[in-house]
């Protein structure tokens, strides 16, 4: 299952969904083309907005910036990545802290 936990500056994915084999996982190849997509347009308009880190099966990004473009392209990545969260519930989980 793919974790991802939201705090106020900071998101966190890990896990593989296991919805198909490796490197035929929609669910997998979804919340990656989300999240990177996400990660480039933010950097794209603003190189210091956020820092992310890729290490194993994990993806941390910091936001260091809450302006209005930043904050919009994370609640569009994190809205997308809970419209995937209700159709594949047993490959995604999202846990957000408010």
């Amino acid at each position: 299952m793919i974790k991802v936990d939201i705090r106020k500056n900071h998101i966190e994915i890990s896990g593989h969904a296991m919805f198909a084999d490796y490197g035929k996982d929609i669910v997998c190849a979804s919340v990656s083309s989300i999240v990177i997509t996400s990660i480039n347009g933010i950097l794209r308009l603003d190189e210091e907005a956020i820092s992310y880190n890729i290490s194993n099966d994990k993806l941390s990004i910091d936001i260091l910036k809450e302006d209005k473009q930043t904050k919009a392209l994370i609640l569009n990545m994190i809205s997308l990545l809970k419209d995937l969260e209700k159709q594949y519930e047993k490959n995604i989980k999202i846990n957000e802290e408010v």
